[in-house]
């Protein structure tokens, strides 16, 4: 297993300290047919349920990440992740995020035993601040918003390990598991459609090469918010718009580090990108409480896109999946 650059295909060590290749491309993962993962690490994983769930006349099938460790998706890839660099040897971790990656890395750095420090925008919820802390990380608040969180932690890692959620390919392999999950509980079969709620991509791409090992590929539905969708222009071939404040703080991610990578997979599967508005959203988490499911309001938008993507009927025999991807207690 290592890395290698998906520009000059140059490798790279699982336990290299450089986070993108000297060339500027990002790393993708290499792994030998039949390669063991590491798996010593855990905190007791479960398959996440499949729900049924109606609105009005149209039904989908809700997959209920909230129930993870941690709270959210985010504990497939840090499980993945913390694992193979602790198999490594790496002691050591930083990484910037705005809520549930960071939980969930500090959460299995903990049970690996590594130090763990997080750089977090200054606005970061003092729910999401409080459950990072008690794992005993250490935390690094960052003024002017996400991406400049993500530039001082790479100024100051010194001799920590970058546990990049977004750079690290093994984060992304650890999310393929949720496809994997879906197949088996919908007995061995694709859905036809899945939403997705996208900021960096992480859950889209996992998705994706999940159902690519699998043999067969949904239409996979990628949504932002309407205030801050670069994906959703580039898709559709529109002219960049400003960028504002959405309710729903991971899909606000203004520069994706591996869009091309997310509009490709998009084509490939035939799929599409949507956006929702801020009232949408809103609307569609009190639906969801109203069914005793409660939910951060990134996991609303891919409700709230589903529903309006098929507000002119759905074939009954159209399998639906909406990953709802985290808990809405951290809020």
């Amino acid at each position: 297993m290592y890395f290698y650059c998906e520009k000059c295909k140059k490798k790279y060590p699982i336990n290299s300290h450089s986070y993108q290749c000297e060339c500027g491309g990002m790393f993708k993962l290499h792994r030998d047919l039949g390669e063991d993962y590491a798996d010593k690490i855990s905190l007791g994983e479960v398959v996440t349920p499949l729900v049924h769930f109606q609105s009005g006349k149209l039904d989908f099938l809700l997959k209920l990440e909230g129930t993870q460790p941690t709270g959210s998706f985010k504990d497939r890839g840090a499980r993945r992740l913390i694992n193979e660099i602790h198999n490594v040897g790496i002691e050591k971790i930083a990484l910037d995020s705005a809520g549930n990656a960071g939980a969930a890395i500090a959460a299995y750095a903990a049970a690996a035993g590594m130090d763990c420090e997080v750089y977090v925008p200054d606005d970061t919820s003092q729910e999401i601040l409080h459950q990072i802390e008690s794992y005993g990380a250490s935390i690094k608040k960052v003024k002017d918003g996400r991406m400049r969180a993500c530039s001082v932690v790479k100024e100051n890692l010194g001799d920590a390990y970058y546990a990049s959620h977004v750079y690290n390919p093994l984060f992304v392999e650890g999310v393929k598991s949720m496809a994997k999950e879906i197949y088996k509980q919908l007995g061995e079969h694709v859905p036809d459609y899945i939403f997705v709620p996208v900021g960096n991509g992480s859950l889209l791409m996992g998705l994706y090469y999940g159902f690519l090992e699998l043999g067969r590929l949904p239409q996979i539905v990628g949504v932002q918010s309407e205030k801050c969708a670069p994906l959703y222009e580039a898709f559709h071939g529109l002219e960049p718009q400003p960028k504002a404040a959405s309710i729903a703080r991971a899909i606000r991610i203004e520069r994706p580090k591996r869009g091309l990578s997310i509009l490709k997979a998009l084509k490939n599967c035939h799929g599409d990108m949507m956006t929702v508005k801020d009232e949408e959203i809103l609307e569609a988490q009190k639906r969801l409480g109203k069914a005793g499911i409660y939910v951060e309001l990134s996991a609303a938008s891919a409700l709230a896109a589903a529903e309006r993507f098929f507000q002119a009927g759905k074939p009954d025999n159209y399998r639906v999946v909406i990953p709802l991807t985290a808990t809405g207690l951290k809020r």
